[in-house]
């Protein structure tokens, strides 16, 4: 009896048969996709910039205030750290969350036994598999803390680690009010507190009483101060002299 479909030669054919699905078609979807990636099919690019548009981007960058010395930004990003974990491991331990066991790391017995990244990866993970119900959350937040979470992940870098560049005195606000929002979407009280006084005493003193540190000056413009404080003391003696020959 013939087959009713056609033979397979060196590729695969269609089927005869009406209503059966088309191989080929479904053999190709199967196939590895290409390694071209969306950036080299059809795009666009944007017009340049007009060039007063560059230029005004390509000035010197306003100088950001910087008051804090690096031992003072140590401590208060080591404060904002520490209260962070504590604020965690107090909230997985009121609702009795599960802290999965790791082999090469003793059991939780205190907030210092996990670094504030793993308390942030604990708690996605504890989101993302819906074992955190919303009720537990400030205003039932449960889409935003996730994010929450990911915006204070600085936190740690900029406390444990000291080679970093010195951060500006916003940058330190801002970090100090992501771990403000961390509090407030796991509602602690004592730890929103405690950051908000933190962040309120750099807010209305955020230069710490110290003497000022003097100006550097060029060459050239002391040479000009001197020069113009000695004409200014020639002129009154000139004028001096000139009253007494009268």
């Amino acid at each position: 009896m013939a087959s009713p479909y056609k033979a397979i030669g060196t590729g695969i054919r269609d089927w005869d048969v009406v209503g059966l699905p088309n191989l080929s078609a479904e053999v190709r979807s199967q196939q590895r996709p290409s390694k071209r990636d969306e950036f080299d099919r059809p795009h666009q690019f944007l017009d340049r910039s007009s060039v007063k548009a560059v230029t005004a981007q390509q000035q010197d960058l306003p100088h950001l205030p910087m008051n804090l010395y690096v031992n003072e930004q140590d401590e208060i990003l080591s404060q904002v750290n520490d209260r962070l974990s504590k604020c965690a491991f107090d909230f997985v331990a009121k609702y009795q969350f599960p802290i999965p066991l790791q082999p090469d790391k003793r059991p939780v017995g205190i907030p210092a036994d996990r670094e504030w990244t793993e308390w942030v990866y604990l708690l996605k993970k504890l989101a993302i598999k819906r074992r955190i119900p919303a009720r537990v959350l400030f205003h039932g937040q449960i889409k935003q803390l996730v994010t929450v979470l990911e915006n204070s992940l600085e936190m740690r870098h900029a406390a444990k680690h000291q080679s970093r560049p010195l951060k500006d005195d916003r940058n330190v606000l801002q970090l100090i009010s992501a771990g403000l929002q961390v509090g407030q979407i796991l509602k602690d009280a004592a730890c929103m507190k405690l950051l908000d006084n933190l962040r309120s005493d750099r807010n209305q003193d955020p230069a710490p009483k110290r003497p000022k540190r003097p100006e550097r000056r060029f060459f050239w413009s002391q040479l000009d101060a001197d020069i113009q404080t000695y004409q200014e003391g020639r002129r009154c003696q000139d004028w001096k002299r000139w009253g007494r020959e009268r």
